[in-house]
């Protein structure tokens, strides 16, 4: 191996050689990283799971659409309410069981506000399913 020094003679050219020991290092330590993680890697305990042939017991939930128009109008499945007739429309669904799901659609162009009076009042009332209708197509 050639060192360098401090004198100033013919012999102070730099090193063109390559110390490997510091690489061979790391390699051998990652080496012993890898011969012990992978066993633990593929560690698996083997069985065989008994065969069932059943279906599975889907629940079809009932779905409450409530739309909410520009003028604040609110629609029950489609059917023009007053002025909070669905409160005892939000009652009887919230004692049925299973509870159905609540899907609001409501008018882009209408004040935050009146949706959520309706999203408070079906919360208060027990309905825990509430979802939002959008439109996924971007705005023209």
């Amino acid at each position: 191996m050639a060192f360098g020094g401090f004198s100033h003679t013919n012999a102070s050219r730099p090193l063109a050689e390559i110390n490997m020991i510091p690489l061979i290092d790391v390699m051998l330590v990652l080496l012993v990283i890898f011969i012990i993680t992978a066993p633990l890697l593929t560690h698996a305990v083997k069985i065989d799971l008994p065969r069932a042939a059943s279906q599975v017991n889907v629940v079809q939930r009932e779905h409450v659409h409530l739309s909410i128009d520009a003028a604040g109008t609110v629609y029950w499945n489609g059917e023009a309410l007053p002025e909070g007739g669905w409160r005892t429309r939000m009652q009887a669904a919230a004692a049925q069981e299973p509870q159905p799901e609540v899907h609001i659609r409501a008018d882009g162009a209408i004040a935050y506000q009146r949706v959520a009076t309706v999203m408070a009042d079906a919360a208060r009332v027990g309905l825990t399913r509430i979802g939002f209708i959008t439109d996924p197509r971007p705005a023209p």
